[in-house]
């Protein structure tokens, strides 16, 4: 995957992130674990290598410093193959990432990465997230592959603390799910992102508690 670099290196100046030769080695072997795995575990539709570094790896780099404070514990659910936990637990090695995943091949190769890496910082939970009981409770919860916004919300939320956030990360602005949030719960902020080498609209928004 080395032949990837310079464009690792060329989406991190474009995001402002000085990502240290260490970092850069992790994710590139994170990007050949996901490829080599993804044929037998079905972790994603890609099958190409450049472009699970473009639409995955790039795209969950893009909100590595948008999802709270970097030391506050997040918990990524239904991380599948491991985004956008995997980068961030990369790019914040001293911030505790917990990955959720309640289809047990694709907690496997979670397990593989964490080791391989390593990533001392990861926990890996096989477990659905309605039924999953942390013993402390997250300063957030981020997922870029829930069904809905408002899914997220009902199955994740007695896993954050009392002031903790969501991030959702989404393509097109869903006004509908929007519209639909718990009673309870409000947008607290909306970014709209730039992903190098992606022209379709990406968003992450934040919500909270509404106090």
């Amino acid at each position: 995957m080395e032949e990837f670099r310079p464009r690792l290196l060329e989406a991190a100046a474009k995001l402002s992130l000085d990502l240290s030769v260490g970092q850069q080695d992790k994710l590139l072997e994170y990007l050949a674990l996901f490829a080599r795995w993804n044929a037998a575990y079905n972790l994603s539709a890609i099958r190409d290598p450049q472009q699970m570094l473009e639409r995955h790896i790039i795209d969950s780099l893009s909100v590595v410093n948008l999802c709270g404070h970097d030391t506050d514990p997040l918990i990524d659910v239904g991380s599948g193959g491991g985004l956008p936990g995997i980068p961030l637990a990369i790019v914040h090695p001293e911030r505790r990432i917990t990955l959720l995943d309640s289809n047990g091949k694709k907690t496997r190769f979670l397990f593989q990465v964490a080791s391989t890496l390593p990533l001392p910082n990861v926990q890996v939970v096989n477990e659905r997230v309605e039924e999953f009981e942390p013993a402390q409770k997250f300063a957030g919860v981020v997922s870029r592959a829930f069904a809905s916004i408002e899914d997220m919300v009902r199955g994740s939320e007695h896993l954050l603390t009392r002031t903790g956030r969501f991030y959702a990360m989404k393509g097109k602005l869903p006004e509908d799910e929007l519209s639909a949030l718990p009673k309870g719960i409000k947008v607290e902020r909306v970014h709209p992102l730039s992903v190098p080498g992606c022209d379709a609209d990406r968003h992450l928004i934040v919500l909270c508690r509404d106090a």
